[in-house]
């Protein structure tokens, strides 16, 4: 356990170093728990309606058409009830990231076969290549601290799971 915290301490420096804060990629309008969602594809659609209300310009199905075309790819599934669908669009201007926490898992096609339950999604222009990569690692080693994960699958609201992401960051921040 120790070494999936470290892990995810690691992340949030790396955030840190290049300016990106996980907490800079969402807001609590971006977060919905307990969502009632029976598949991958409805849960997509539901995080590229979230990114889409934030995007200006960027229209739900064509966010959704990004996420799924990469999913087409390889899953996104991160394994431990995790996935991070993402994909990079032109005419996005900036990084955005949803969370969605589902009510129950999913199948995700992860590569552990577990059901997924704690979904990320990111959009980033198209000409974020490298940090697109660096964000995505970043994430992935965020949401490998099961501790994180676990505090953020019990939280209430969606108040609740931005305040655990503000206080990881400034916990990681000072360690």
């Amino acid at each position: 356990m120790a070494e999936w915290a470290a892990a995810g301490s690691a992340a949030a420096f790396s955030l840190l170093a290049t300016g990106m804060k996980i907490v800079d990629l969402l807001s609590p309008e971006r977060i919905k728990t307990d969502a009632d969602v029976a598949s991958k594809k409805r849960a997509l659609e539901q995080l590229s309606e979230m990114l889409s209300e934030a995007a200006d310009g960027l229209p739900a199905p064509l966010i959704f058409n990004k996420l799924i075309g990469r999913e087409r790819l390889g899953s996104t599934g991160l394994g431990h009830g995790v996935g991070l669908p993402h994909a990079r669009i032109e005419g996005s201007d900036q990084a955005l990231g949803a969370l969605l926490r589902l009510s129950r898992g999913i199948d995700f096609d992860a590569f552990d076969k577990q059901p997924v339950d704690l979904l990320f999604a990111l959009v980033v222009p198209e000409h974020f290549t490298d940090e697109h990569l660096q964000i995505l690692a970043d994430l992935a080693e965020l949401f490998s601290d099961k501790a994180l994960c676990e505090r953020l699958r019990r939280a209430a609201d969606p108040a609740e799971v931005y305040r655990i992401l503000l206080d990881w960051q400034g916990q990681a921040r000072t360690a």
